[in-house]
């Protein structure tokens, strides 16, 4: 295995599960110390044991609340002497039409996936500085192509990825990299529990794993690449779907026909995995 982040050390926001757990244990895996920041404390620490506890600082937070990414900021500095890597990872999706969502939900849509890594990021930037580093956001597919009923939702991800890139142009000269890791449908507890809300059009790209993002977050943390999709391919076709909408209206219905059969294929897979009927 390579060792590419020896000494390293990652901030990880939402990371208590899914794409923000497995980027954890991938740079532990590596070498890094990992600070592990998210709202439940008992799945923090589940994973700072999977990790190990030399190599993991557990670190409750909600990330809307700023006073609390500056203390986190402050115990990475305190405990490790510095931070090398933030990862803005936590999310948060409220499914369906916007006249069907509340108001709480939506700005917390807003709050969490855009509003959170643009203060962590700002107060990141000074640590980051001593030494250079590198900044990964995590954003979606869905910052890429614009989707029915879930308007607030792709508007924070077209927010980030913009956000991102501009970041990273105006860092450029600097020794600090901004990525940003776009996936579609990941297979994990986000969107477990609401795949009966989920378009059939979002079946249309294969659902990809947990360690497959976080590898993707390692890559752009080592080489600073400006974006990677998940699937890799992904990136490419959702951008046809944006530059050409009329084309992506015509062809609606039998994109919605062939993300059914793939949703209904997923489904069946799921139920036959867990033994069910």
């Amino acid at each position: 295995m390579a060792r590419r982040f020896v000494g390293k050390r990652v901030i990880i926001t939402g990371a208590s599960a899914g794409i923000g757990a497995a980027a954890a244990r991938q740079f532990a895996a590596e070498g890094a110390h990992v600070v592990l920041a998210a709202r439940r404390r008992e799945a923090l620490e589940v994973v700072a044991g999977q990790i190990g506890r030399d190599r993991a600082l557990v670190v409750p937070m909600d990330v809307r609340d700023f006073q609390a990414g500056a203390a986190l900021l402050e115990r990475a500095q305190t405990h490790l002497g510095g931070i090398d890597i933030l990862v803005n990872n936590a999310g948060y999706h409220a499914r369906g039409a916007l006249e069907t969502r509340s108001l709480e939900e939506l700005m917390q849509m807003v709050d969490v996936n855009l509003r959170a890594p643009i203060a962590l990021c700002r107060l990141a930037l000074p640590y980051l500085r001593r030494a250079g580093g590198a900044i990964v956001n995590v954003g979606s597919l869905a910052g890429r192509v614009p989707s029915a009923e879930a308007a607030t939702y792709c508007a924070t991800k077209f927010g980030l990825r913009a956000f991102s890139m501009a970041l990273a142009e105006e860092l450029e000269a600097s020794d600090i990299s901004v990525s940003l890791v776009s996936p579609g449908l990941v297979d994990t507890e986000f969107f477990a529990g609401q795949i009966e809300q989920i378009a059939p059009q979002a079946f249309l790209q294969p659902v990809g794993s947990a360690e497959a993002v976080a590898t993707a977050i390692l890559a752009c943390a080592h080489d600073g690449r400006a974006e990677r999709t998940v699937p890799a391919h992904a990136g490419g076709v959702c951008t046809l779907g944006y530059v050409f909408p009329r084309g992506k209206r015509w062809l609606r219905p039998f994109l919605e026909w062939r993300g059914r059969r793939r949703k209904q294929q997923f489904v069946r897979r799921k139920r036959n995995a867990g033994g069910g009927g």
